[in-house]
């Protein structure tokens, strides 16, 4: 049986930035929870009742901003990285 060689370089790299990049507004926020079902990253979660982010979050984000457009009370805000920071395509 012959064996399967996968390419392990990685496709993204993230360089986290100096600054935010994701806000998150507590007062304004129902924790209705799409920012956790959408975020494919799980960086969103809720606990005790509570929506929150993760304090890591600049090293996984992918930058889709998903959470600011499911978010309908505007409690979340988004803002790309600053040039060189953020998410880094090594391929394609």
């Amino acid at each position: 049986m012959s064996e399967i060689k996968l390419n392990k370089r990685k496709l993204v790299n993230v360089k986290p930035g100096p600054g935010e990049h994701i806000a998150h507004d507590k007062e304004h926020c129902t924790n209705c929870g799409h920012c956790v079902m959408i975020c494919s990253m799980n960086l969103w979660q809720i606990r005790s009742g509570k929506v929150q982010l993760a304090g890591d979050y600049k090293q996984y984000c992918l930058e889709c901003a998903s959470c600011f457009q499911v978010c309908d009370t505007g409690a979340v805000q988004f803002a790309f990285p600053e040039a060189g920071y953020g998410v880094i395509y090594a391929q394609g």
